[in-house]
């Protein structure tokens, strides 16, 4: 059973850029009746070369002001990395629920056949004790080969703006992700980065090999649902209006806010 059951609640989605909008994609699928703030840090963007105080200050201070702002019932980190970082900061000065989004080490450990599994990662969040005591807890069991992926974000992010990526820059990225041990072949890649699930139709047709791919935006959405309850039912679907506010404030290029408006938000400024 949920924990409040809310009518039409206020949910902040909150990245570093546009990867959450494919947690925003599930979570309006879950609850199509809520209002939605979506808030990309494209200032701060990438957090994976960020020092780590300085990341939580800088996050704590951005939701400060949008949860002052907004009042949302919930908050979705839509981040890996900040998830594994932030979370405990957050929810010890707030006091509205926040939903991280953490690797998926668990269900990859659960599914795999091979034994083989791979986190496909910022360097931010494969160098957390956070993720490690994900694999002590729930991997020991399994061979987990942590990738911490330089580029690839940035690519997905250049990607969902328009731009043209070369199928060769991906390759190079995910190669590290495919190992062979004693006859066995990695067969599942955790997307440990939101940015990815953007790219991962390009990422199966360079890949080596068949593997699954485990996205966690899905288990993301229905904890929401367990937070605040399902959507009520409703006579006529209403059309999505939630708002897109870029901390840059700058103009953003027709691509990413045709995409935008794809998800039903309205770039704002910040």
């Amino acid at each position: 059973m949920p924990s409040v059951c809310l009518a039409r609640p206020r949910i902040l989605v909150f990245d570093s850029g546009i990867g959450g909008l494919s947690v925003l994609g599930e979570v309006v699928a879950a609850r199509p009746d809520a209002d939605y703030l979506y808030v990309a840090d494209d200032a701060g963007f990438p957090y994976g070369g960020w020092e780590e105080g300085a990341l939580v200050d800088r996050i704590v201070a951005l939701m400060d002001r949008v949860i002052g702002e907004m009042a949302p019932d919930l908050v979705v980190i839509a981040c890996n990395t900040a998830s594994t970082l932030v979370l405990g900061p957050l929810r010890a000065r707030f006091a509205v629920p926040f939903v991280g989004t953490v690797p998926a080490i668990k269900p990859a450990a659960a599914a795999t056949r091979s034994g083989l599994v791979s986190v496909l990662a910022t360097p931010g969040t494969v160098k957390r004790d956070y993720t490690r005591a994900l694999i002590d807890t729930f991997a020991s069991h399994v061979a987990v080969t942590l990738v911490g992926s330089h580029h690839l974000a940035a690519l997905a992010e250049a990607e969902m703006r328009g731009e043209a990526i070369s199928a060769d820059l991906i390759r190079a990225e995910i190669k590290p992700c495919f190992r062979r041990q004693r006859g066995a072949r990695t067969d599942t890649v955790v997307l440990a980065c939101t940015h990815y699930p953007f790219l991962v139709e390009r990422m199966r047709a360079v890949a080596p090999w068949e593997v699954s791919w485990i996205d966690p935006a899905p288990a993301i959405a229905r904890r929401v649902v367990q937070l605040t309850g399902p959507a009520a039912p409703e006579e006529a679907p209403r059309a999505l209006r939630g708002r897109a506010l870029f901390t840059s404030g700058r103009t953003q290029p027709p691509g990413l806010v045709a995409l935008v408006e794809r998800y039903g938000l309205v770039p704002v400024a910040a």
